[in-house]
């Protein structure tokens, strides 16, 4: 049975199609991206999975719920956390997680065990006191994921949620929530942050204007579209005439960032460098620093954004 089963889905706003025919499969177990720039109909599409509102036509399908005709059935078995900080200013953190846990109708002893085991795993125990309002952003969205966690759920709706985290703080959310996937939850997950994704997605949909564009794997995203590759180039001393020298090689494309900083995309990385070097060497120009690097997701994300809108 799939977490996630979507067939001609799409939501309008007068004449405004927010999201137009969309079609999603989500296997369970599973961490799924769902990406696309602002604009694009992600958070309505949440706001359809979730059933927070309904579609204009389509079918939907929620671990095996018809979603428009029971979206209650279907909220009793889902978690959220959306883009929007959601708290209690005047409750304390510990305060926040246990009455989220007696909304669930979370048994005292196990709703007890819940919110100390969730201290720890967010890093709460120190400001378990405090109350909300007095909290940074970072912290306030930790007590928003973790208070999610205090209930049972098959699947995990997660739209942006290491808004404010730091660093560190970042990188623990995302290997608990790749622990919990190994025990059972699937994730929809959400986020700007391409190399989020493609530390913790099994897999990978890039929506634009409403549309799904691709679907595959961080990897099979990669190997389909990252034979390109990105040649960085320092030069020693500014040369203002490196534009020249170089605008004739072909089966690339070559931006220059300054006098002394040049990038080169091509999916010819090899015999485009050795063009290149000889140019500079014929010219007599130093360089500082040279590197090429496989293209990473953020730049076949940006690509396929971009060839989208000029198609249309």
């Amino acid at each position: 049975m799939l977490c996630i089963d979507v067939k001609n889905l799409s939501k309008s706003y007068g004449s405004i199609k927010a999201v137009n025919n969309l079609v999603l499969s989500v296997k369970p177990g599973r961490v799924f991206g769902f990406l696309g720039p602002n604009g694009a109909g992600k958070s309505t599409t949440i706001k359809l999975l979730t059933t927070l509102i309904p579609p204009s036509n389509g079918s939907l399908s929620i671990l095996g719920i018809d979603a428009i005709k029971n979206p209650l059935q279907v909220r009793h078995k889902i978690g959220v956390v959306l883009q929007q900080p959601s708290y209690e200013p005047t409750l304390s953190v510990e305060k926040s997680l246990e009455k989220y846990g007696m909304m669930w109708n979370i048994p005292r002893t196990e709703r007890k065990k819940r919110m100390e085991q969730l201290l720890k795993d967010f890093d709460l125990v120190e400001i378990r006191k405090k109350r909300n309002e007095d909290l940074s952003i970072g912290q306030r969205r930790r007590v928003q994921v973790a208070r999610e966690f205090m209930h049972d759920m098959e699947l995990l709706f997660l739209d942006e949620p290491t808004i404010g985290l730091d660093p560190n703080a970042r990188r623990n959310l995302l290997d608990y929530l790749k622990n919990k996937v190994k025990t059972g939850l699937t994730i929809f997950y959400t986020t700007h942050i391409l190399t989020e994704a493609e530390y913790l997605c099994d897999e990978i949909a890039i929506i634009d204007e409403g549309k799904i564009i691709t679907v595959d794997s961080p990897d099979s995203l990669k190997t389909k579209f990252g034979k390109e590759k990105t040649i960085k180039i320092h030069l020693l001393e500014k040369n203002f005439d490196i534009q020249s020298f170089l605008s004739g090689i072909p089966d690339c494309k070559i931006n220059f960032e300054s006098g002394t900083n040049i990038i080169i995309h091509s999916e010819q990385s090899e015999l485009v460098l050795l063009k290149v070097l000889k140019i500079l060497n014929d010219n007599n120009i130093e360089i500082e620093d040279l590197s090429a690097v496989p293209t990473n997701l953020e730049e076949i994300f940006l690509k396929m954004v971009r060839e989208n809108a000029s198609d249309n």
